[in-house]
């Protein structure tokens, strides 16, 4: 991340470089080729706008500059395309998108054509539709596109990635090599600072990992401790392949969940470390059916009330205190419980109020539980406690990630998926041939001198 200082001295380098690209260029007349979006991608990894040389009377270096402080101290994924009229618009912002590997905003103005697409995650096709047309009728570009960022930033959700604050301001113009022996002659350096609001975010983050921490190591140390349990050796008599794999399938579950807990640094990193878990579990449970000669078990969640009971044995009804009457899945001592009106036994976390069910908890653990259930399962059992409500906010995926049955595909904006993405959550762009192309294009279209 650059100082205010840095910034200033690598706009007034840059001015002049720009400058004399445009002038080359002008010289040149029909001499520019298209320009090659993983160049456009790498300079919008670095930062958030990109301004092709051949572009640069469409926005001035300042201009960029200032467009781009302004992205980057709302610490927003919104990503912002400057390009020649004569750029290839067919499927643009997809492949710009693909190329990038970033979830966001991505807005790009071709000669005076302007157009945008997102991330379902970040913004929903309908409200990239609804800020296109708020902007494309202003002709002036610094206009158009200061325009176009201001009401971004008010409404898209996620944050920049991580890489602007390690990389360049990604205001490519051609001269970014000499700007760099500039600088390194000069002797000149920049600090790394992180933003206020990055940082706030950051340490909410971090806080919310480390209560997490703490519940993930209990579910580990409990499953290692049934691991011990079992007394189970893969040469004992009477044992076979079947279930020598099932504990073989329960050991690398348990390895693999401390060695994705040791490595996570989000909340929403936990899901995979549960995943496991409830994995593992489940083939301990195969393994007693096969070592007692009974049916194989259904492949079931695990018991709602505490998924260290293993998978559940049926669905039952439950009702939580104030709230309306659900099927859960519920473990065969639970049922039991339950059965003679008793409480089940409930997995309680600490909270700011105390011991409290996980699912009065904070929003942190909605992918702990997410890992466990997941799928649509999850939400319709937390339906009217105070995590499936915080769930089911539209900010929720952005502060910790999606997946558990409120839509998206678990990146949050800024966050590195590379290809790996839904096409189909990738909403807005131009219609006809234009930058979405089939079934990325905008709802609205173009009027008249649209692609």
């Amino acid at each position: 991340m650059r100082t205010p200082r840095f910034r200033g001295l690598m706009r007034s380098l840059i001015v002049p470089v720009a400058a004399t690209a445009a002038v080359l260029m002008a010289g040149a007349p029909g001499a520019h080729a298209a320009t090659d979006l993983s160049q456009v991608a790498e300079a919008l990894r670095d930062g958030p706008v990109y301004v092709d040389p051949a572009a640069s009377d469409q926005l001035s270096s300042a201009d960029a500059e200032a467009l781009a402080d302004k992205i980057e101290d709302a610490d927003k994924p919104v990503f912002v395309a400057v390009l020649p009229s004569d750029q290839p618009t067919e499927n643009l912002l997809l492949n710009l998108r693909t190329e990038t590997g970033v979830t966001g905003l991505y807005g790009a103005r071709v000669g005076d054509r302007f157009d945008a697409a997102a991330d379902a995650s970040v913004m929903s096709r309908q409200a990239v539709d609804n800020l296109v047309t708020s902007v494309r009728s202003a002709s002036d570009p610094k206009a158009q596109l200061n325009d176009f960022v201001d009401t971004a930033l008010r409404n898209v959700d996620g944050t920049a990635p991580a890489s602007w604050s390690e990389g360049g301001d990604g205001v490519d113009v051609s001269g970014l090599i000499a700007v760099g022996a500039v600088l390194a002659a000069g002797g000149a350096g920049a600090y790394a600072l992180v933003r206020r609001n990055r940082r706030r975010h950051e340490e909410e983050q971090r806080a919310a990992l480390e209560k997490l921490r703490v519940v993930v190591d209990e579910d580990i140390t409990a499953f290692g401790e049934e691991l011990d349990r079992l007394d189970f050796h893969p040469a004992e008599p009477g044992a076979d392949d079947a279930m020598r794999s099932d504990y073989e399938h329960a050991l690398d579950a348990y390895d693999q969940a401390k060695r994705l807990m040791d490595s996570a640094t989000k909340p929403e990193h936990v899901k995979a470390v549960t995943q496991a878990l409830e994995d593992g579990r489940f083939s301990l449970t195969q393994l007693a059916a096969r070592r007692e000669h009974r049916p194989l078990p259904e492949r079931r969640p695990p018991c709602f009330f505490d998924p260290r009971h293993g998978p559940s044995l049926t669905d039952d009804t439950w009702t939580p205190p104030g709230g309306t009457p659900r099927e859960v899945p519920v473990c065969a001592a639970d049922r039991a419980r339950l059965a003679e009106g008793r409480d089940p036994v409930i997995r309680e976390v600490d909270t700011d109020r105390g011991r409290r069910p996980y699912w009065e908890a904070g929003p942190a653990y909605g992918p702990w539980a997410g890992g466990y259930f997941g799928g649509g399962l999850l939400p319709a059992l937390l339906v009217g406690t105070m995590l499936g409500g915080l769930m089911a906010t539209p900010s929720y995926a952005a502060d910790y990630g999606a997946g558990y049955g409120y839509g998206g595909g678990g990146y949050e904006g800024g966050d590195v998926s590379g290809a790996d993405f839904d096409s189909g959550d990738f909403g807005g762009g131009f219609d006809g041939g234009g930058f979405g192309g089939g079934d990325f294009g905008g709802g609205g279209g173009f009027d008249g001198g649209g692609f």
